[in-house]
């Protein structure tokens, strides 16, 4: 089952087609973490800041901080690894992405205690266990669109199981994931157009797969703050749409309006959850 998600979910050139579009692209509308998933408003102004106190909220819920090794699945443009390298005291911050303009600009910042891997969660091995790990946004591409229930939960199952494995007993793993919400699946040409070969979860979905694995701590839904997220990424598009046209086109540049502007109307509508997990290690019967 070693390539199990990357045979049922995106393709590594599905996952490059979105990002590997380019770092001078999302420079403009990103924050200058270049952060891409869902910021954390509690107590923040800007965003920024938002995305900060997500990476801290991620680490505190991990009980990364101090750790000597601490897993990223699906490290995007390091932000998270930087963060925990350099604010948090972590020994060694690995990384995992599937996207080789991501990792070129992760190496090229050079920062101490950061390793990064151009690698897939099924098929990373590690022979020490981590201490903690940590994924934000990287579920939303363990299916496709076409893949049935059992086989979605199946994929997912393989996840937790190679999780926990990686995982020393009793550690803490903090998840972040575009869901669907209760209304049901929702099928958006605005989305495949972004996400190839991709599809969201669904909570349950998760809860089955991950039993006698993990258990889940803490769980929160925020749709909210993934509508001001959205919002704030759509009006710096905007608002810097003849920079953003010029390297990738009008076409493309269309498209990510109308998946933003989707996004935001779902999110307000209950189409769409945002959920951050905090799960423990399940460790009875070992």
């Amino acid at each position: 089952m070693g390539n199990l998600n990357r045979a049922s979910g995106a393709s590594i050139e599905a996952i490059q087609a979105h990002y590997d579009t380019g770092n001078s692209f999302y420079s403009q509308w990103l924050d200058r973490t270049l952060t891409y998933s869902c910021a954390l408003w509690d107590d923040a102004d800007t965003l920024e800041e938002a995305q900060v106190h997500k990476l801290d909220y991620h680490i505190e819920q991990a009980k990364a901080a101090g750790a000597a090794r601490v897993l990223d699945i699906g490290c995007g443009w390091g932000s998270l690894l930087e963060r925990l390298a350099t604010a948090h005291g972590v020994g060694q911050a690995v990384g995992l992405s599937l996207s080789e303009a991501q990792l070129k600009h992760i190496e090229a910042r050079r920062t101490p205690g950061v390793d990064v891997r151009l690698e897939s969660w099924s098929d990373h091995a590690t022979e020490q266990p981590y201490d903690a790990i940590i994924s934000i946004g990287a579920i939303e591409h363990f299916v496709r669109p076409e893949t049935s229930i059992e086989d979605r939960i199946e994929i997912y199952r393989h996840f937790f199981d190679r999780s926990r494995a990686m995982l020393r007993p009793g550690g803490f793993m903090s998840l972040q994931t575009m869901a669907y919400g209760s209304i049901g699946r929702f099928k958006a040409s605005s989305l495949a157009s972004i996400f190839p070969e991709s599809d969201l979860p669904r909570l349950a979905e998760l809860v089955t797969a991950m039993e006698r694995k993990f258990e889940i701590v803490r769980l929160r839904n925020d749709p909210d703050q993934y509508a001001r997220t959205g919002q704030v990424w759509l009006d710096s598009i905007r608002r810097n749409r003849d920079t953003i046209v010029s390297v990738v086109g009008e076409d493309r540049t269309v498209d990510f309006e109308r998946f933003l502007s989707g996004g935001i109307k779902g999110y307000e509508a209950g189409i769409f959850n945002l959920f951050r997990i905090t799960l423990r290690r399940v460790d009875i019967g070992d």
